[in-house]
């Protein structure tokens, strides 16, 4: 009982609301949020369909807040938020990147908000201190995983290793995405780079790929048939699979990479009410239960395995840290548009 209260007193506190001696009194941020009325959201870490049906579910469970969902690639959000804050025109309350490494460089120039989350102690033991508390927190993740086209290649035929990738019997037929562009697939190239070197690329480079921008774009492609093999996240690739389209996953034997979605409030939020409100429901079990209905891996210590997806260990993960794609991104970039001229 003793750690329910102090949650309680912290989320009060931090709400900036009146705080009694055993618990705090949440209804006074959802009446305050809903005067605000409603708050805009940044989101990188699923898709379009899935960013607008958690904004609808937000505001069912937290009638008179609505949800302006702004979705985009996590490097192009990145940039948007960046001009909004160098013209002081802020727009964004609440910013959910697929790149941890934008959150240590917001941090820095003091764009984000100092609020200790109520539901923050509740999540998983690997991703824990993946975050700073008081200002962003882990609320997705994401497992970077190859795809295949189920109805133009036979299953004999799909690629078991990431390094398959550069395989003969693929040329012209691989479809990636940009690490300028997606965040976790920016991940995705530091962990190749870091297992393979460069190498790996100008291979890959070789069998002319097909490249978009967000992770998701290679499932799209093959969707479409115009490619057969290709990376994406396993939530897309599972939720496309479930309707029945031609999407076959594999979890590489080279590793499959962990990567974390945080989310933080803009220190300029022009809804700050509703921005906090909507931070603890990113946070909280509601949240989870959203995520599994659309393949998400939530970061709660109590969230339900997800269906048709492998448990974290049940597979070969790699991660990087918030500073190792901070120190290693850009230069990966620069070596990606040398070798792909784009």
């Amino acid at each position: 009982m003793a750690g329910v209260t102090r949650r309680a007193a912290t989320f009060g506190a931090a709400a900036g609301l009146a705080v009694g001696p055993a618990r705090a009194d949440p209804a006074a941020l959802e009446a305050a949020a809903r005067a605000e009325g409603s708050l805009t959201w940044y989101v990188a870490q699923m898709s379009g369909e899935a960013a607008e049906a958690m904004g609808r579910r937000f505001t069912q469970r937290h009638p008179g807040v609505s949800v302006s969902v702004i979705r985009t690639t996590g490097q192009v959000a990145y940039e948007r938020l960046q001009q909004e804050l160098k013209n002081n025109t802020p727009t964004c309350d609440v910013f959910s990147s697929t790149d941890i490494a934008h959150y240590p460089a917001l941090l820095k120039r003091k764009a984000l908000m100092k609020y200790e989350a109520a539901s923050a102690g509740e999540l998983a033991a690997p991703y824990r201190g993946l975050g700073e508390p008081g200002y962003y927190y882990p609320t997705t993740a994401s497992l970077q995983i190859l795809v295949w086209q189920t109805k133009l290649l036979p299953a004999g035929d799909a690629p078991v290793r990431c390094t398959d990738l550069y395989s003969p019997r693929y040329r012209n037929r691989v479809a990636i995405a940009h690490p300028a562009f997606s965040g976790y697939f920016g991940q995705w190239v530091l962990a190749m780079r870091r297992q393979y070197g460069w190498g790996f690329f100008e291979k890959i480079a070789a069998n002319n790929p097909r490249i978009g921008r967000s992770g998701n774009d290679p499932i799209t492609m093959l969707n479409a048939g115009e490619c057969v093999v290709g990376t994406g996240p396993a939530s897309t690739a599972t939720v496309n699979a479930n309707r029945g389209n031609p999407i076959g996953i594999v979890y590489p034997e080279d590793g499959t990479v962990l990567c974390v979605g945080p989310s933080a409030i803009v220190a300029s939020a022009p809804h700050p009410n509703a921005a906090k409100l909507f931070l603890e429901w990113l946070l909280s079990p509601d949240y989870a239960a959203a995520c599994k209905d659309w393949a998400l891996e939530p970061v709660r210590a109590d969230a339900e395995p997800l269906p048709g997806i492998k448990r974290l260990d049940e597979i070969r993960t790699m991660s990087l840290t918030a500073a190792e794609i901070a120190r290693e991104l850009p230069e990966a970039i620069e070596q990606w548009r040398d070798t792909f001229g784009n």
